[in-house]
């Protein structure tokens, strides 16, 4: 592996959006040894809470929490987020440039939150197609064509819509959660002691429902636009450890 290749980006709107969403993966992975890389698309200001700089520090400080390799803010705009020709080219040269086998990004419409959320999910998925085309180096600061191989779904639980995905997993996060925790609150310029205790509630009880499905503490789910393809299924279930909790227990 090149030294600027990573195994897998995550890619999202906003500092905060990733930390959130599945950060116990992000550290997760890294702890495991894989190199990860951290993208947002912008940076998140203006708010009424931050400043460009303060928000540049939080999500430095997060990124390190969470052993991310790589953290980068891609230059789009926040609040102006649209899918279209150049956010496209930005965040398919990061593909290029990084060559991940895995991109992740946050799934579904979010009306009573962000525009940029589902902006930021249609900007990916044509990245995706778009990093691979040739001819056309020069839209993506000279960089070479790359096939990036999966993309993963974060669905949103506020979503607008409840989509039925081909197939799901859950990753196990409980033994890296409090990293997690810990990143989130690094975002204190949008997270005051009332907004961060009720945003970490919502949190903990998700990834724990999510989580005790697969019989962990503590679980984030993906989705893929595909069925989950198995060379020998029942040698990749034989490596797993069967689910277990009330809904499993012998009777």
């Amino acid at each position: 592996m090149a030294s600027n290749e990573i195994d897998i980006a995550f890619v999202m709107p906003h500092p905060d959006d990733i930390e959130i969403t599945c950060g116990g993966t992000v550290a997760k992975l890294a702890k495991l040894g894989h190199r990860v890389g951290i993208f947002h698309m912008t940076n998140g200001e203006p708010t009424p809470r931050g400043t460009p700089e303060l928000r540049a520090s939080e999500l430095r400080a997060a990124g390190e929490t969470l052993g991310a390799h790589i953290v980068e803010v891609l230059g789009l705009t926040n609040r102006e987020l649209m899918d279209g020709p150049v956010a496209r080219y930005v965040v398919a040269t990061a593909f290029r440039r990084y060559r991940p086998t895995v991109v992740v990004c946050m799934a579904g419409r979010t009306p009573s939150a962000s525009p940029d959320h589902y902006q930021g999910q249609l900007i990916v998925e044509a990245a995706r197609f778009y990093s691979q085309l040739t001819k056309w180096d020069d839209r993506f600061d000279g960089t070479q064509p790359y096939q990036v191989p999966w993309l993963w779904y974060r669905p949103l639980r506020f979503a607008a819509e409840q989509h039925h995905f081909h197939s799901t997993f859950v990753v196990d996060v409980s033994d890296v959660y409090e990293q997690k925790v810990a990143a989130v609150s690094c975002y204190r310029s949008q997270f005051d002691e009332q907004r961060l205790a009720k945003l970490l509630h919502s949190m903990r009880a998700s990834d724990a429902t999510d989580g005790g499905r697969a019989g962990f503490e503590y679980g984030e789910l993906f989705a893929l636009p595909i069925p989950m393809p198995f060379i020998d299924a029942l040698a990749a279930f034989k490596s797993l450890r069967p689910p277990t909790g009330p809904a499993t227990k012998p009777y």
